[in-house]
């Protein structure tokens, strides 16, 4: 079986879940606070970063990136059809430039800081930043949501899939970076209805579910976060 340390906010951790609920793959899940910096938790990425995946043979493989490659090739090439990666070299590296652009850009630009704020910083000590949430921190994330949400919006309303005419892997990360802020209640949907209807139809796959049922500690997901037709 492989393991999976993760943090539940964590869209490169979403992304990952996501990816190996795809395959069908059990896993055991390990909770990670990075803040922590757990001595056992470094000796297996000594960045102190989530995700990290152990295969079989208990061998770390680091990173959403790294991660999602290797589970390409191990368990994705094995398929003779509804592969996540497409046939195309050009439409392959628009899917890598896509997993970039939620996993990185829009996680550094918006959603990192709000699940600090709100979540994160709740537990932290306050020698290392723990607390009250910075208020100017929350706006300036909050205003780069609608422009990534605009972004995505117009993708959905020009393409069938983010990539193609076929489910791919940046499906899968965009549906966990926007995940993490509508479990947050920070997505306002009626100025993304082609991103609604979208999301509706990714909340709807199987390996959503161990995403919907995600309870954090003293926080309230949104109403409608488990819903699937909102």
């Amino acid at each position: 079986m492989l393991t999976l340390f993760h943090s539940p906010l964590s869209s490169a951790s979403r992304f990952v879940r996501l990816i190996l609920g795809e395959y069908g793959v059990s896993t055991q899940l390990i909770e990670e606070h990075e803040w922590a910096r757990r001595h056992e938790f470094l000796a297996l990425n000594p960045a102190g970063h989530v995700p990290v995946l152990l295969d079989e043979y208990e061998v770390p493989l680091s990173g959403a990136f790294v991660i999602y490659e290797y589970l390409d090739e191990t368990h994705g090439n094995l398929r003779q059809e509804n592969k996540f990666f497409p046939e195309n070299p050009l439409d392959r590296a628009e899917v890598r430039r896509l997993n970039d652009w939620f996993l990185n850009k829009f996680e550094n630009e918006a959603a990192r800081h709000i699940v600090r704020e709100r979540v994160y910083k709740r537990e932290m000590p306050l020698a290392i930043g723990g607390g009250a949430p910075n208020s100017q921190i929350l706006r300036n994330a909050r205003a780069n949501i609608l422009p990534h949400m605009n972004y995505l919006n117009w993708l959905c309303a020009s393409r069938d899939w983010l990539v193609g005419s076929a489910l791919s892997y940046a499906d899968l990360a965009a549906a966990a970076s926007v995940s993490v802020l509508d479990f947050l209640g920070e997505i306002d949907w009626d100025q993304s209805p082609a991103a609604k209807d979208w999301y509706m139809r990714m909340k709807s796959r199987p390996s959503f579910r161990s995403l919907l049922t995600d309870r954090i500690r003293g926080i309230v997901a949104s109403p409608h976060y488990a819903d699937l037709d909102f």
